[in-house]
């Protein structure tokens, strides 16, 4: 079956398994596992099954999810059993936690709690997570701002350029922009080709990882991680500067300004990607309708001959007009292609159907992008506007002044760029932590990255965002021409190498045939497809050639040298995984007849918690050596003497030690013993003590947490922890 346009349909079989955001990680079928791993359960099944009784129904330990009350009456007391609030039972065996069973039950907690939810709001179930998912009208501001609102800087990134060559070189602006403009249609075209062939999902890094191998998937990643910073601290930088251009007292709270915008997206994007979608909707529109009537309002005054344009001052030439300097003006241009990734990045985002309304919502961000970019910077030559190479007047600010004067409408215009400015780095919170989930998935990111939040949004990877992007924005001073040199190398990175791997792709499946068990039928327009797609990889690796040789001492050079050591970091994690895994898997039969326990209790005294420890090491095996560390020969007395009157029941052993170390001893002796029985499974039971209340334990020098700490890198050491918990009065 075909579409209009001859694409495959995204639930066709042909086409690769998506990339599904709602799916929980689970345990692997059975049927799935490897074939040997299989062979070894069976086998260990079988020995524990030889070894052990079944259990008897009344020894279950399944939980029950009711509520046992004691009910006292005039007839006596009496049970009564009451659904409980905390579970609720799905099916038999399977139980479901509400959010009670999820929330704290201390007042400490409590209060923290609820401080967290007036923030961020109430935890959403999973089961909310297709009503998360976003129209496209609500799409186009949360993943378009980005893209859209690099017009407020792209225009005077080029001027300030060519202003080397002094003013007259200014009219060269104009072929530059049409360029950049049709690079721009073509890397879109490019992209809906993209999303309609990853319609869950196709980001640089799926679709180079897919079609190019591991090392070029984690070059787009770590192009994307670096570039989706830089949008971050580029978009509030150029934000805090139109506010400073209306309001040049606050040039001194530059940075403290920027930090805070950036906390604000950061406490939006942590309520859910729909409610940043709604905060988000209107400063976008807002942005969009002032810039055309900025480009209508200015073209009016031209027509009807009050245009108030004033020549260009003379300016001392630092530099000739060369090929090199134009090649620089057109890379220092392309950043206003930065954010054009981002709707084929996130295509989970959309509402059903995904890939189409994905389509829709590009096509309507490329063409508003290229209109509003086209007539500013046409407008910026018509009016003689000058570029201000110290950043504290935009361009865009002094056309809008040309144009609107001190009216309403410039403070309006100034305001919405300014919430543009800043809300755009609000695609790079909706996209950098799903690439991360998409890295954490295939084991190049920390696990921790794949947790989703209250809000059903990758909270873990939007902290670590707002932390980079943070830490950015302060060490370059909030400059956005200091920022610019860092940003387009990783964006055409990433550009080069998702239509380079979508290339590889349609070629293919010229013909049919089966990958990862997923077969897919010959792609009947695999020509035109490849050179759609060939065409976007050519020019963007062009812009990227460019960027790094014009931009390399001014900074692009950070970057370059950054990649390759995100890429390496990443291999990193995926070999530790890997090894893990490895360890992890059964590779012998295992029965409860193959441990053998020699049992250690560390004690300080023999006292209640100590006796409760010693008992319970007892009930594990019959081979237990009680360990006291002593500093004095007064203590060795004192633990002697109590032992003389209980200690016939388990044997003590006393370690002296004249520096007065206590876990480090402790330790030395368990790793001498693990060296005497190598075959034992060395089982640590420490008594620990625990306060009646949290603020307590810093009263108490926690030699067991020392203890368990050291322990934890210990092979073949089991630490058990039997407490004692303090009345409280």
């Amino acid at each position: 079956m075909k579409t209009t346009d001859g694409a495959t349909p995204p639930d066709s079989p042909e086409r690769d398994e998506p990339h599904d955001l709602t799916r929980s990680p689970i345990l692997p079928d059975v049927a799935r596992l490897d074939p040997a791993e299989r062979s070894q359960l069976e086998e260990s099944g079988r020995r524990w099954a030889s070894t052990l009784p079944p259990p008897a129904p009344e020894e279950a330990l399944r939980a029950d999810p009711s509520q046992r009350e004691v009910v006292a009456s005039r007839r006596g007391a009496y049970v009564r059993v009451r659904p409980s609030a905390q579970f609720a039972e799905v099916r038999p065996g399977v139980l479901r936690a509400t959010r009670l069973a999820s929330e704290p039950s201390s007042p400490t907690g409590r209060a923290l709690s609820g401080i967290k939810h007036v923030l961020v709001g109430d935890p959403l179930s999973l089961q909310h997570y297709i009503h998360e998912r976003l129209s496209k009208l609500k799409a186009l501001a949360v993943l378009s701002s980005d893209a859209i609102s690099s017009v407020a800087y792209a225009t005077e990134a080029i001027l300030l350029i060519l202003l080397a060559a002094g003013t007259a070189s200014f009219r060269l602006s104009l072929p530059i922009a049409g360029a950049i403009v049709l690079l721009m249609l073509v890397v879109g075209a490019s992209y809906r080709q993209t999303i309609m062939a990853y319609p869950k999902g196709g980001g640089s890094y799926i679709v180079a990882r897919d079609n190019l191998g591991d090392v070029a998937g984690l070059t787009a990643a770590a192009a994307l991680m670096t570039d989706y910073t830089l949008t971050v601290a580029v978009s509030v930088a150029s934000g805090v500067a139109a506010v400073i251009a209306a309001y040049p007292s606050l040039a001194p709270y530059r940075i403290p300004v920027g930090v805070g915008c950036i906390l604000l997206i950061f406490l939006g994007n942590l309520r859910g990607i729909r409610e940043a979608g709604t905060i988000f909707a209107i400063p976008t529109y807002a942005f969009i309708i002032g810039m055309y009537a900025l480009i209508a309002g200015g073209f009016w005054l031209l027509l009807t001959g009050r245009a108030p344009i004033v020549q260009y001052p003379a300016v001392q030439l630092s530099e000739g007009v060369s090929v090199f300097l134009i090649l620089r003006a057109f890379a220092n241009g392309c950043s206003a292609m930065t954010g054009v990734e981002a709707i084929s990045d996130g295509v989970p985002a959309f509402r059903p159907p995904e890939w189409r309304n994905a389509r829709t919502t590009l096509t309507w961000m490329v063409v508003i992008l290229a209109t509003i970019f086209s007539g500013v910077t046409l407008l910026a030559h018509l009016y003689q506007i000058m570029p201000d190479p110290t950043g504290n007047s935009p361009l865009l600010a002094r056309l809008n002044a040309a144009v609107f004067g001190a009216s309403p409408i410039f403070y309006a215009i100034q305001f919405a760029t300014f919430l543009i400015l800043v809300l755009a780095a609000n695609t790079a919170f909706s996209d950098f932590p799903r690439l991360l989930f998409f890295l954490a998935r295939d084991g190049f990111a920390p696990r921790i990255f794949r947790r989703v939040g209250d809000r059903l949004a990758f909270s873990n990877g939007i902290i670590a965002l707002a932390i980079l992007a943070s830490v950015l924005y302060a060490l370059l001073n909030g400059q956005v021409d200091a920022l610019l040199p860092l940003y387009t190398i990783g964006v055409f990175s990433s550009f080069t190498l998702s239509q380079a791997g979508m290339v590889r792709r349609w070629y293919g499946r010229r013909q049919a045939g089966r990958r990862n068990g997923v077969p897919w039928e010959a792609e009947p327009h695999w020509r035109r497809r490849a050179a759609m797609n060939g065409l976007g990889a050519v020019t963007t690796l062009l812009v990227l050639l460019i960027a790094a040789a014009t931009k390399f001492t001014s900074g692009a050079w950070f970057v370059l040298v950054l990649i390759p050591c995100l890429i390496v970091v990443f291999l990193l994690i995926h070999r530790h995984y890997g090894r893990m895994e490895a360890d992890l898997r059964v590779e012998a039969p295992l029965a409860p007849d193959d441990i053998r326990h020699t049992v250690l209790c560390p004690l300080a005294d023999l006292n209640r918690p100590a006796l409760r420890a010693l008992a319970y090491a007892r009930s594990l095996s019959p081979h237990v050596i009680a360990v006291h560390v002593s500093q004095d020969e007064e203590d060795v007395a004192r633990i002697q003497a109590k032992w003389g009157i209980w200690g016939r029941f388990v044997p003590l052993e006393i370690i002296e030690s004249p520096y007065r170390g206590v876990v480090l001893p402790t330790v030395a002796y368990i790793d001498a013993l693990r060296a005497k029985r190598p075959s034992d499974t060395i089982t640590v039971v420490l008594p620990e003590f625990v306060p009646a209340h949290w603020w307590e334990r810093a009263l108490h020098n926690q030699t067991a947490l020392r203890l368990k700490r050291h322990l934890l890198y210990r092979p073949g050491v089991v630490v058990t922890n039997v407490p004692y918990h303090q009345r409280k009065v």
